[in-house]
């Protein structure tokens, strides 16, 4: 949470300075993302070595940031932590493979000297690391800051960039998945203005724009980047307005409940020849006349009783899914499509697709990378494929008896799933999973079968 903070303050800064930054997010995300694309007024790209190989996790750095002064990319959990314990697929080894220095944003929260001892660890771990200077973190006070910066630039010899104060009330607006999401939150522009008040005086905006024009001369040709150990979409049409008859109408559910999406996903859509409608089952009315649907995730828990009013809607969206309507749907869109949703003891119908009721626990019930092999037959995926992907959920079922002879195509190898190691719950031409996927990623084709399916329902009606 503190480096996304951090990150988001300092891209408004830079901003300010009249540059053009590019942001990135290392790992699967989607908040964060958000916030930072709104900070930076472009495109927050995420960047995940499991995800995608090398070489596409490379092109997506270059061709996104050629236009730009600089960029900031954010990491995400630790600095080495990975998927074993080499560290594989970690954000240090990212920021290796693509040659950019690190900023080392550092908790300082009831600590002083120590902090020197933690930051010189991390330099002697890696040596191969570009680690070019710390950020101090909650810093209590000038006391404080003095001390801790004498003692990180004495004992590691790297410099201090900036010290950041405490803020307990942006640490107020954090749910469990980090922070409220852009969609939700009051004021995004007023926070993300705030966040670049507080940084501009907390960090030397100098010595950060000079690290990041130390690249322009680096061997892989990248030029002006900072690594951050600490999402507008392509353009939709709304349900409203016309489309061209001669395309697929492919409706997104985006909205303060909805709005998990991979940018690369909605583009695989309209590259694969769709039309792209933004609806919400938060409005009133039936559901729309879109020839396919794509449910990403978010937090339909928080807005259960919007989702479970809306019984027109609903309903007509079950009696399109009865009809044959390709759906694909991923964890928040599954929540969605089951039976319903308990809240404080209350029970909130939702459209009732599958059998399945949730209640949200304390603590994760999946959470981390997943990889299932696909060992059904199925709308959008190629039976005997191995694919990979994330899940992050608080949900849990709690009508398990119910759900014998659920049909589903996932076999997991890595990852919770639906329901003992399966996945991939498929009624008719809808598909609904907790996993999350990217569609850079090997054999993730759902993207290109939900728009042929979409077009052959148009054939099929003409």
């Amino acid at each position: 949470m503190g480096k996304t903070i951090v990150t988001i303050g300092l891209i408004r800064a830079l901003r300010r300075r009249g540059y053009t930054v590019a942001p990135f997010k290392k790992g699967p995300d989607y908040i964060d993302p958000a916030w930072l694309s709104l900070s930076a007024g472009r495109n927050c790209h995420n960047l995940d070595t499991f995800l995608m190989d090398d070489e596409t996790t490379r092109s997506i750095f270059l061709d996104t940031n050629c236009d730009a002064d600089l960029s900031i990319m954010e990491g995400n959990r630790g600095l080495f932590d990975g998927y074993d314990v080499q560290g594989t697929h970690s954000f240090a080894e990212l920021t290796k493979a693509l040659n950019i220095p690190v900023v080392l944003v550092i908790e300082c929260t009831k600590t002083s000297r120590t902090v020197a001892a933690l930051v010189l660890g991390v330099k002697m771990f890696d040596p191969e690391l570009r680690l070019s200077g710390v950020i101090l973190n909650n810093v209590a006070g000038e006391r404080h800051r003095a001390l801790i910066t004498e003692a990180v630039e004495k004992y590691t010899g790297l410099p201090v960039l900036g010290s950041v104060p405490r803020m307990p009330a942006i640490r107020a607006q954090e749910r469990h998945l980090g922070l409220v999401p852009v969609y939700e939150h009051g004021g995004p522009i007023e926070l993300v203005d705030e966040l670049g008040d507080i940084m501009e005086r907390a960090i030397d905006l100098e010595k950060i724009i000079a690290l990041s024009g130390a690249e322009m001369a680096s061997e892989n040709g990248v030029s002006r980047d900072i690594a951050v150990d600490a999402f507008s979409p392509v353009i939709m049409t709304e349900e409203k307005k016309q489309c061209s008859s001669a395309r697929p109408r492919i409706g997104v559910m985006r909205d303060s409940a909805f709005n998990f999406y991979y940018r690369e996903n909605i583009e695989a859509l309209v590259r694969a020849g769709g039309e792209i409608i933004q609806i919400s089952p938060l409005n009133g009315g039936i559901f729309p006349d879109v020839d396919a649907l794509y449910i990403g995730g978010g937090f339909p828990e928080t807005h259960a009783f919007r989702i479970a009013s809306n019984c027109e809607f609903n309903a007509s969206l079950r009696e399109r899914i009865n009809e044959g309507l390709p759906v694909y749907a991923e964890c928040g869109g599954l929540i969605y499509l089951s039976a319903s949703i308990v809240i404080d003891g209350e029970q909130y119908p939702m459209t009732g697709v599958f059998p399945m009721i949730f209640e949200i626990a304390r603590s994760p019930q999946g959470h981390g990378y997943t990889i299932f092999c696909v060992d059904g037959d199925n709308p959008f995926y190629t039976t005997g494929a191995v694919v990979k992907g994330h899940e992050f959920r608080y949900a849990r079922i709690v009508n398990p008896k119910d759900l014998t002879g659920l049909p589903t195509v996932f076999a997991m190898k890595r990852g919770t799933g639906i329901i003992d190691q399966r996945d991939g719950a498929v009624y008719r031409n809808t598909m609904a999973t907790f996993c999350h996927t990217h569609a850079l990623s090997e054999n993730v084709i759902w993207p290109a079968k939900l728009v042929e399916h979409a077009s052959a329902r148009i054939i099929g009606s003409s």
